[in-house]
């Protein structure tokens, strides 16, 4: 049964705005050190990548229906990509304990500008 669909549209200029002004700072809150790892693998584009990845996040907070409150944390939802470039969301900490056993679908996309995410959380 879906117990939750959420989605998010982030604007990759304001990402990259971020990334420039706050730097390590900023990535280390935000995003897992795999995240930063994937996304700093690209030569060019890697707002793009961060974008989609922080949409995913935000997407996921309202799939879980907390929005940014209630012990959410952002660098608790990471997401990696599988071989097969499809991307999965993998939780830590109190996200973990609370959703781990969920099954957590994700879809993500992004141009120069924009870039989206869909999450929805299906529980037996």
């Amino acid at each position: 049964m879906i117990i939750g669909i959420g989605t998010d549209i982030t604007d990759v200029h304001r990402i990259e705005e971020s990334i420039e002004k706050f730097g390590e700072r900023f990535l280390k809150k935000i995003f897992t050190e795999t995240e930063r790892e994937y996304c700093e693998s690209f030569k060019m584009h890697k707002g793009q990548h961060y974008a989609a990845r922080f949409a995913a996040k935000e997407a996921f907070s309202k799939a879980i229906g907390t929005g940014m409150r209630d012990g959410f944390s952002l660098n608790l939802v990471g997401i990696r990509n599988e071989p097969s470039g499809k991307p999965i969301i993998e939780l830590s900490g109190l996200m973990a304990e609370r959703w781990g056993e969920c099954k957590i679908h994700i879809s993500l996309s992004h141009s120069a500008t924009i870039a989206m995410a869909m999450v929805a959380i299906e529980k037996d």
